[in-house]
């Protein structure tokens, strides 16, 4: 399993400062938990797919 970055550069540029304006918690929740902190819990759990925001996708 590897974790990449969305191939869309423009996509992932604006995500990264949506992620840095929101002190490092996903920009796709509410609530600020570390839960909710970049790559969130969700994402780091699962076996593939992309994460909430489409920032970054695991792959077998």
């Amino acid at each position: 399993m590897r974790i990449i970055e969305n191939a869309d550069k423009e996509f992932a540029a604006e995500m990264h400062k949506a992620v840095k304006d929101n002190n490092g918690y996903c920009p796709c929740f509410i609530e600020k938990t570390p839960d909710t902190k970049c790559m969130c819990k969700e994402f780091r759990e699962m076996e593939e797919g992309a994460c909430h925001c489409g920032l970054y996708i695991k792959v077998k």
